[in-house]
């Protein structure tokens, strides 16, 4: 119900509590799904003030390089920019432009970011061969203008300003490039809404979350990310975290690694939730089998529906000083404000940022519309990569699917659509009469927020109806 309203939207503050000892300025997070979190996507809910979980459907290895990417990324450049190795072909460029449209590369040794910078080669160079077997060390152009990684943005800019050019490779002190600054990029930020301060680490960088198992080996995954990667949070990321093995989990990862956030999760229920915070846990997950792409609910019959399980555990979590995060269902704005409203310190989004231009995998075109690959962490698709330890079910013959694979339309950047999101939150609480997320959940708790059931009737009237035709655009 809506509240008195003495202040203006911009006057709302939207900081919240990630965890018990961390702090964000967006109260976003980005699912840790092979289809919508890695560096990239990190990177950039960092930057918009919320925090990124990056995958473990993955091997040690190349979880901690992405985790290292993100950590290292000096907002504003490039995470993951094209590379190929020098003995690549003309072809293996026009494969590259096909795939990511992408008509330049740079050339390091290794082929990959973080090897030594050789050199660049762009459409210029190969516009007029006629032989795509010629490797591109025959063609890259050697003279290149870089700048230092220790630079910073604005010389980067300062840079490309005054060259002319569009691409500047960064490169650290051994000349291994680590990223990329580019006039398209720096005119897109531009263009987009300004983010605000970036949600930051103790040690000055990024704030960068990563997921982790319960089974005994990744135990030796979260000593790498801690130890090398330096990781700030982890998720213990389980379908049903009620659990034996996530509470041992738990108390190996606060035995060793003193100082690293946990959270833990996926829980609907109070019960659920004090077992796992009196174990020690520094936040909570809510929800299970109320994503899009989740089928949990219909082949396991067991779930909750996602309003009724942000309160219940909301409430037991908020009397014992611990938050918690939203996860599935989050399809608009009004679903973050009623999260929030329901007890939710934060929300995590998964079909709302798979299909931006950050998160992982290539656009494809189906029947016109540019789509990207969306899949449930309990997919076939998924499971096969190793994700069917998140559901208990990596000791057994049988695979039973409890998510699916699907596609989402292009969303654009999350650059842009994730200020809008935080400005429609902030009317939302607005209407609600509170200014800040402690005046949210005290008016819930003290009962002067009100909350009423609809009908099916009632949903209908309060979208758009009873028009021919209309277009709907959020922003």
């Amino acid at each position: 119900m809506p509240g008195h309203i003495n202040f203006g939207a911009h006057e709302v503050d939207l900081t919240t509590n990630l965890t018990r000892n961390i702090r964000i300025r967006t109260p976003l997070v980005s699912s840790p799904m092979d289809t919508v979190t890695e560096a990239e996507m990190a990177v950039a809910m960092a930057t918009m003030g919320g925090c990124g979980f990056i995958h473990y459907n993955n091997t040690i290895e190349e979880q901690l390089s992405q985790v290292i990417a993100a950590k290292n990324t000096t907002p504003g450049f490039i995470v993951h920019p094209a590379c190929l190795g020098p003995d690549a072909t003309v072809m293996d460029l026009l494969d590259l432009k096909e795939a990511k449209g992408f008509s330049s590369a740079c050339i390091t040794d290794t082929g990959k970011i973080g090897g030594k910078f050789l050199g660049i080669v762009t459409s210029r160079d190969f516009d007029f061969v006629n032989d795509y077997h010629i490797a591109v060390k025959e063609l890259m152009t050697t003279d290149c203008l870089t700048v230092s990684e220790d630079a910073g943005v604005e010389a980067a800019l300062a840079a490309l300003k005054a060259s002319k050019r569009g691409k500047l490779p960064v490169l650290n002190a051994q000349g291994e490039l680590t990223g990329l600054a580019t006039r398209a990029v720096f005119r897109a930020s531009l263009r987009n809404p300004q983010a605000g301060p970036p949600s930051v680490a103790p040690d000055g960088r990024l704030l960068v979350g990563a997921a982790i198992g319960t089974r005994d080996s990744d135990k030796e995954r979260v000593k790498v990310l801690r130890d090398q990667g330096h990781v700030d949070v982890v998720i213990l990321d389980s379908s049903q975290g009620d659990s034996t093995y996530q509470v041992e989990m738990l108390k190996h990862i606060k035995k060793e690694h003193p100082g690293l956030e946990v959270i833990c999760g996926n829980v609907v229920t109070s019960y659920q939730a004090r077992r796992l915070i009196e174990a020690g846990a520094d936040a909570l997950r809510v929800g299970m089998g109320s994503g899009s792409i989740c089928t949990t609910q219909e082949v396991c019959a067991v779930g909750r529906g996602q309003a009724t399980a942000v309160y219940h555990t909301g409430r037991m979590a908020n009397a014992l000083g611990v938050p918690i995060i939203a996860d599935g269902g989050i399809q608009n704005s009004g679903h973050i404000v009623k999260a929030l409203a329901l007890g939710a310190s934060t929300v995590m989004c998964g079909s709302m940022f798979a299909g931006t231009h950050e998160a992982p995998g290539e656009f494809v075109t189906i029947n016109g519309v540019k789509v990207k690959k969306y899949r449930g962490m309990g997919s076939l698709d998924a499971m096969k990569k190793g994700s069917e330890a998140r559901y208990h079910s990596d000791t057994q013959g049988l695979k039973i699917a409890q998510g699916v694979s699907g596609t989402v339309k292009d969303r654009g950047s999350v650059r842009r659509n994730v200020p809008f999101l935080v400005q429609a939150v902030k009317q939302g609480f607005q209407d609600l009469g509170s200014r800040k997320m402690e005046e949210v959940h005290g008016a819930l708790y003290s009962g002067e927020q009100r909350v009423e059931g609809r009908t099916g009737a009632a949903q209908k009237e309060g979208g758009v109806h009873d028009l021919f035709s209309y277009e709907k655009k959020s922003w």
